[in-house]
Formats: structure tokens, C-alpha cells, sequence
């Protein structure tokens, strides 16, 4: 075996499950993550003349608990890990781990590793940090890249958040039901956040943001597979990729915006499409609805509609009412708004969204979304009050080009299109 590329796929692959058994067994991140590098350049020495080992995971567990254990004999002056031609010849030892991993630590093990991550007590930017560096094994300056952020400034999150995660003394034994049921949706929910890091990238930096996309997709396929029988984690995984599968066609040649009713739905991937939609269906059978499932079946409506007027607007109204209850927030009722207007007018679509003004006045879509709709109503005045609004709270250079797309159609034509999700 020398394909360099299967043995970087299969470190990233038992990473989790490795790094996770070793925390259980060291109790330190820090030792953990050593022990794990210290078994990944043995491997990379050992496996291109040796060949795989039958179960990577098993091999890494045991090379790196051996590694982090002959530290300590070392600095006893003792005996010395053996040579990696008797390593590689791990028999029984080998299998009783395999054995081991199969039982009911495995899930536990990467859940924990996966919370430790997420620990309440950090930050949502530090929590993010971590589980990319730990978790998913990108190196400091691949976070920093794609944060935009120097590499020291990287590895000082990093630092605090590991300092934070020790400072809370958090417990390794293994959850009890109700335990595992609070720390999945706190797990998903950081999973979540690692994607969006990567989707609400523009134009300019797409490129750089988008493998977090790719790697939040890949834990969330992660967790499908410990926890098969869970229509939430479904639900997130199908979201994931009905969203992500747009990727190709939401910006255009000069790195701006284009609407999702612009979209060329060529583009779009349908195999991420076939996967997401099918995903959804299987969840929406367990009748236990969430919102990563009603947002889920949002997008799969998107994505099913060969063309933009042939999108079921009125049945995304009503998820979007059944989110409204599941997780009630005037972004929600905001994006409700669209399909409002699509099945009821304008008139109807302010009017629902008119309460909201106090409470999203620093929000630059509702002024967006608003100006629209004034627009439409043929309130220009008014409109470009909003339009105005929107522009001076854009966060970047695309958010202000896209409401000046539609401040240029106000003097031409008057004919703007509210703005969906992208």
C-alpha cells in the first residue's frame, strides 16, 4: 500500500474515534491529541511499506496509548516503545481493541469529544475553532485561512478555548440517556454553526469558506451514523445538503450574489439533492418534527421546483408557520414573509412583518425584505427610506451591491423581487 491519499483519507476518517477513545483513557485533550500525532507519523512511516492495518482506528488507539505511555516511562528512564516492525504486527491485541470499539463506548467516546467541543462555557467562535482543530484535524493556518484571521490569532483562540475546556473540569464518564438526548442537540447545533461559517462567505471568499461547509457536512454525516434512528440529525444532515448542493450557482463571475429565483438550476447538484430529499422523507416518518427538519423540507421544496414559479410557496408558508411554533424568532417570521408574499401579495407580507421593525431594527434584511415589499405596493418613497436603511447596515460589499440592484430598478421600473434564501 502506497497510495498516500487512501492513508490521509483513512487518519481522517478514525480520527474521531481515535482521538475520542484516547481522551477517555488519558483524560486530557492535550495528551489525547499528542498521543493521536505521534500514532499518525508512525502510521505514515509503517503503513506504505507494511499495508493498512485491518482496522485503522484500532491501530491508532493502541500505537498512541502506547506512545503517551512510554513519554512517561521515558522520563522514568524505562523501558522504550518497541520498533514499528513489531508494532505493525499487533495480532489478538489488535482485535480486542476492534472488539472493544464495537461495543458501547464507540458512540460515547466521539459524542463526548464532539461536546467537549461545544462546552457552554465557550464562545460559538471558539467553539468552532476547536472542533475543526480537534475534531476534524485542519491544521491552525487552514482555520485561520478561512476565518480570515492571522494564524497567531488562531492559535490563541484555540489556546483559551482548551484552557476553558480544563478550567471547567469537564466529566469523562459516560452520559446516561438523558445526559447524551441534551449534549446531541447541543452537538448539532455547533455543526450547524460550522456550516454557516462557510455559507454566508461571499463572493470574495467562497473558495477559501467553502471546505467548512464540506467538513460540517461530514460530521453531520458522522452523527447520522451513531445515532441512525434520530429524525433531527436526519433532518440537520438533509439541510446540509440541500443547501450546500446550490453551491456551484450562487455567485456569479464578478463574485456577486445571485437570488435563488436567479439561480442556474443546472448547476444545481442533484445527486447532494436525491440524498437530501430522501433524507427528509425518512425523517418525516418518525412524526416527531424539529426545526432542522421543517428548514429541511423548506429547501427540499426549493430544490424540487424545476422552475422558480413552480415552487410550492404555499406549502413553504406553512412549514414556515410550523417553525414559527417550533422555534419562534422574527428572523423566522421574517422569511416567512417571502412565501407570505408569494401566496398572499405584498399588502399581506408587511403586514406580518410590521411588528418586527423594533426588534430587528440593526438587521439588515428586514429593511431589505421591507423595502421590497414597499416597492411593490408602489410606496417608492417609503421604499427607498428602507433601501437606505439596509445599505447602511450591510456587512459587506455584496449585501450593499444587492440592495442597490434594487434601488436601480426603483428608477427604471419599479419592479423589485423580494429576497429568498440564496
Amino acid at each position: 500500500m502506497t497510495d498516500v491519499a487512501w492513508i490521509d483519507a483513512a487518519l481522517t476518517a478514525a480520527r474521531p474515534q481515535a482521538l475520542g477513545a484516547l481522551l477517555r483513557y488519558f483524560r486530557n485533550l492535550d495528551t489525547a491529541e499528542e498521543a493521536y500525532q505521534n500514532a499518525c507519523l508512525r502510521a505514515l512511516r509503517n503503513w506504505p511499506e507494511n499495508g493498512p492495518p485491518r482496522d485503522p482506528a484500532a491501530w491508532l488507539i493502541m500505537v498512541g496509548r502506547n506512545a503517551a505511555l512510554d513519554e512517561v516511562r521515558r522520563r522514568s528512564k524505562q523501558q522504550e516503545l518497541p520498533d514499528d516492525d513489531v508494532i505493525s504486527d499487533l495480532g489478538d491485541a489488535e482485535s480486542e481493541i476492534a472488539e472493544r470499539l464495537d461495543g458501547s463506548h464507540y458512540r460515547d467516546d466521539i459524542l463526548r469529544l464532539l461536546f467537549i467541543c461545544c462546552h457552554p462555557d465557550l464562545p460559538a467562535t471558539q467553539q468552532i475553532a476547536l472542533a475543526l482543530r480537534i475534531v476534524s484535524g485542519l491544521t491552525v493556518k487552514q482555520i485561520a485561512r478561512a476565518f480570515l484571521v492571522s494564524e497567531a490569532a488562531m492559535e490563541q483562540r484555540i489556546t483559551r478555548a482548551k484552557a476553558a475546556v480544563a478550567k471547567a473540569g469537564v466529566a469523562f464518564e459516560t452520559p446516561g440517556a438523558v445526559e447524551r438526548s441534551e449534549r446531541l442537540g447541543v452537538v448539532a447545533a455547533m455543526i450547524y454553526l460550522v456550516f454557516n461559517e462557510g455559507y454566508s462567505a461571499n463572493g470574495g471568499t467562497s473558495e477559501v469558506r467553502a471546505p467548512l461547509c464540506e467538513e460540517a457536512i461530514r460530521l453531520a454525516r458522522l452523527l447520522l451514523r451513531l445515532f441512525q434512528n434520530e429524525p433531527e440529525i436526519m433532518g440537520l444532515t438533509a439541510l446540509l445538503l440541500l443547501q450546500h448542493a446550490r453551491a456551484a450557482a450562487r455567485f456569479d463571475s464578478d463574485g456577486e450574489v445571485i437570488l435563488l429565483e436567479d439561480q442556474d438550476r443546472s448547476l444545481w447538484n442533484r445527486k447532494m439533492i436525491t440524498e437530501g430529499t430522501a433524507l427528509i422523507d425518512k425523517a418525516m416518518r418518525h412524526r416527531r418534527a424539529g426545526p432542522y427538519q421543517v428548514q429541511a423540507a423548506i429547501a427540499a421544496l426549493h430544490a424540487s421546483a424545476p422552475k422558480p414559479e413552480e415552487t410550492d410557496w404555499r406549502q413553504i408558508d406553512l412549514l414556515y408557520a410550523t417553525l414559527e411554533q417550533l422555534q419562534p424568532s422574527p428572523v423566522v417570521t421574517l422569511n416567512r414573509s417571502v412565501a407570505l408574499s408569494k401566496v398572499k401579495g405584498p399588502e399581506a407580507a408587511l403586514a406580518l412583518i410590521s411588528p418586527l421593525e423594533q426588534r430587528l431594527s440593526g438587521y439588515f434584511h428586514f429593511f431589505g425584505v421591507k423595502g421590497a415589499y414597499l416597492m411593490q405596493l408602489g410606496r417608492n418613497d417609503e421604499a427607498r427610506v428602507a433601501f437606505d436603511r439596509a445599505i447602511a447596515l450591510a456587512n459587506t460589499s455584496a449585501e450593499a451591491a444587492h440592495i442597490r440592484m434594487h434601488l436601480d430598478r426603483l428608477m427604471k421600473d419599479g419592479a423589485p423581487r423580494t429576497r429568498a434564501a440564496e
